[in-house]
């Protein structure tokens, strides 16, 4: 069974602390002891490390050695319209689960009213699922959740590929991936009632790329994780 990974904060002299609900997790669900062996991540790099001490909400590791880790082929950052909450949170969940590295919540014309103010209030949830998806799914960095923007922000983002998800004609996200690739991409999902005609317009005088996943219309998170997994295993192959 593979071992358990967990975020600190930083790692000094060989030593690291966790600290609050995940420490608490440890010691009184958990039990665990002096000398128990897990993962640790400073959000750089991972190492295997052994409990020294484990007492209420501190738990102290001793690093052992570093973990050797395979670099994510494409650094992808999602930009995704902003959709009901518990659907945004499952797709953070998932996005975290496929390797992304950056999320950015998008107001588009279609977007539910005062969800985008509201997202501001949601950041810190949002970090702490992005955190313990990191945590189950063994990566090394937890990705970034952006504040939200406008549509017309969205479209400034700098990937070197910067693909559009539309459900109307455009042709097939893996037909468009070109043959040479950098190490950038960026993926635009719609919202609900999907992109308005203006807003395929300014994607496209904007240079980014109309893709297609297919005949059916998707929910958000559906498109969001089928087409970061089609994206990462293209750049793998």
């Amino acid at each position: 069974m593979a071992r358990r990974r967990f975020f600190v904060d930083s790692i000094r002299n060989g030593a690291a602390e966790l600290r609050g609900d995940e420490a608490r997790h440890l010691t009184r669900v958990l039990r665990v002891e002096p000398g128990q062996r897990f993962e640790i991540s400073d959000n750089q790099h991972a190492y295997l490390a052994e409990i020294a001490e484990a007492r209420g909400e501190r738990v102290v590791f001793t690093v052992i050695e570093p973990i050797a880790s395979v670099p994510m082929p494409v650094r992808i950052t999602l930009c995704a319209a902003i959709v009901k909450f518990d659907r945004f949170e499952w797709m953070i969940e998932k996005a975290t689960e496929l390797g992304v590295e950056r999320i950015l919540p998008v107001e588009a014309t279609r977007t539910e009213r005062g969800l985008f103010d509201a997202s501001r209030k949601r950041s810190e949830r949002w970090a702490r699922i992005a955190r313990e998806s990191s945590q189950q799914s063994r990566r090394v960095q937890i990705p970034e959740i952006l504040p939200a923007v406008r549509f017309d922000r969205c479209l400034e983002q700098p990937s070197e590929h910067r693909f559009f998800l539309d459900e109307g004609a455009a042709p097939p996200l893996l037909r468009e991936i070109p043959a040479e690739r950098s190490d950038t991409a960026a993926l635009l999902i719609g919202p609900e009632g999907g992109w308005t005609d203006a807003e395929r317009a300014q994607a496209v005088a904007a240079q980014w790329l109309p893709v297609s996943l297919g005949p059916l219309v998707l929910r958000a998170e559906t498109a969001a994780s089928a087409a970061l997994a089609v994206v990462l295993n293209a750049w793998m192959a």
